[in-house]
């Protein structure tokens, strides 16, 4: 693999161990990215830290990092103090259990990284863990210390080669009940539910990444280069948003089984009568 490994080190499961590293499996590097300009000079702006009560810039040396106190003082943490709790990396990935592929919630999914054999004599006992894990349908839990942190990753096989995707902890998770108190409950009919289930029935399909683009780069590439080229810049076009009113409505129009309801038309404004002359009284 021509990209840089992130992690180096030796997976190791019991007395079995070969030499794996990590390479990142997604990136942002190829997204447009702006730098923050003086209008006035056109010149690159720097960030500089500088004190919130003096406004004064304060030197790299000065800068330490600070924990708030409930009374607003701030307490002082050296770097050696920080660099004392440091997990010592000890470069071994062990696997200490093995689970089933859909045993672990998604949620706790963070950065996903592909495992590779480091060395050429690795390849073969790569490939036989990849095989059994195949074989009994299971994935790997494996702890290590990565990035300055002991972290639990989640190993699995994909396609020809090995995924290990950091998980979260469990304090980092939030509460699904938290989330969710907010929802109203509401009364589904038996139709309700057919006709959801139809609109689902009609929308099946399979997911292609490929098929997915990120509208927005590719809005911010267009107006970059229409301003290169001095074309008119592009025009966005309105959203429009309805707020659904009749539910059983909105489903039957899903379905396609119901027009949608007209909008109402203005009524028109009756013109004023005519005023009539006034009739001679007989004489």
């Amino acid at each position: 693999m021509a990209a840089r490994a992130s992690w180096k080190g030796q997976l190791t499961i019991g007395a079995l161990s070969c030499s794996v590293g990590l390479y990142t499996a997604v990136s942002s590097s190829e997204r447009l990215s702006f730098h923050i300009i003086n209008r006035k000079t056109g010149n690159r702006v720097e960030r500089q830290f500088v004190d919130s009560e003096t406004g004064k810039p304060v030197d790299r040396d000065e800068q330490v990092k600070g924990y708030r106190l409930d009374d607003g003082d701030y307490l002082i943490m050296e770097s050696d103090e920080l660099a004392s709790v440091i997990p010592d990396g000890d470069k071994v990935l062990a696997i200490e259990s093995f689970i089933g592929w859909d045993d672990i919630d998604k949620l706790y999914f963070d950065r996903p990284y592909f495992l590779m054999p480091v060395e050429e004599d690795d390849r073969e006992v790569l490939g036989l863990v990849i095989e059994a894990m195949q074989k009994e349908k299971v994935a790997a839990l494996a702890h290590a210390v990565l990035f300055r942190r002991y972290r639990t990753l989640l190993i699995r096989p994909y396609k020809k080669g090995l995924v290990a995707t950091m998980l979260n902890f469990d304090y980092e998770v939030r509460s699904e009940e938290e989330a969710f108190e907010d929802i109203p409950e509401i009364e589904v009919t038996g139709e309700m539910l057919e006709l959801a289930s139809h609109i689902i029935d009609t929308k099946k399909g399979s997911f292609d990444a490929a098929a997915f683009d990120d509208r927005y780069e590719e809005a911010l590439v267009e107006l970059v280069k229409a301003k290169v080229e001095g074309k008119p810049l592009p025009k966005k076009q309105p959203v429009r948003e309805e707020k659904v009113v009749d539910l059983m409505q909105a489903l039957r129009e899903s379905a396609g089984m119901s027009k949608p309801k007209a909008a109402p038309k203005a009524k028109a404004k009756s013109k004023a009568p005519k005023a009539q002359p006034a009739r001679k009284k007989a004489g």
